[in-house]
């Protein structure tokens, strides 16, 4: 139960720092972080929960991260459903948390919200297949990331700065073309609160993250180096 309560703080910080420096900071007149700042954010946070909670639950955030690393032989199957459910309500409470600060605002239309999108929904106009490829491509290379930094033979006490990093990297190249999920819990949280087309188009942002997960876990386990 630690892990899990961990995991949903984890996540809810995940949500409300990343989503919620796009939705409150990003597009502020002249002193606006822009898409850069967001990208910081997101990779922030991670770092700040890695070194709070990695002891604790592995700091995970994120279902996909969870079923990589299960399909890389590092993560216990039985407790992978726990997880992802700790995940999505604590990216829901993060969510929720936002709203209730933007909807203060005199004026509020909830608008984006930060939500992950393709064709008329995505930033700049990317399409279907350019919002799965990315997803997918994206995920794999933060697994990849994941899976060698944690690995017992990696420079040691260095994973979260370099996990921190490889999210904001990842940001940085696919803002632009989904406001980058590679993560369903972060997709699911915003999705609830925009509904419509938000909702229809949240298949893609489990789909492709999970995808690109399970390939990272099957190569990584492959080139892995013997821990023996």
């Amino acid at each position: 139960m630690k892990k899990l309560v961990a995991e949903f703080i984890g996540t809810l910080w995940l949500v409300l720092g990343g989503c919620g420096s796009a939705v409150l900071a990003a597009g502020y007149p002249e002193l606006g972080i822009g898409f850069v700042g967001v990208a910081i954010a997101f990779g922030l946070t991670v770092v700040t929960m890695a070194y709070a909670i990695g002891h604790i639950s592995g700091c995970h955030l994120n279902p996909a991260v969870s079923i990589g690393l299960w399909i890389g032989g590092r993560f216990d199957r039985k407790k992978l459903l726990p997880y992802i459910i700790s995940q999505v309500l604590g990216g829901i409470a993060g969510a929720g948390i936002l709203f209730l600060i933007v909807s203060g605002k005199s004026g509020f239309e909830i608008g984006g919200f930060a939500a992950n999108g393709y064709g008329s929904h995505s930033p700049d106009g990317y399409g279907l297949f350019s919002a799965l490829t990315t997803e997918i491509i994206m995920t794999f290379m933060f697994l990849i990331i994941i899976l060698g930094a944690t690995h017992p033979k990696a420079p040691k006490n260095f994973a979260g700065l370099a996990i921190g990093l490889g999210l904001t990297l990842i940001h940085l190249i696919s803002i632009p073309v989904t406001n980058t999920s590679v993560n369903p819990a972060r997709s699911t949280s915003q999705a609830l609160f925009v509904g419509d087309w938000a909702l229809d188009q949240l298949w893609l942002f489990w789909l492709a993250p999970i995808v690109g997960a399970i390939l990272a876990g099957i190569v990584y386990k492959y080139i892995s180096p013997n821990t023996k």
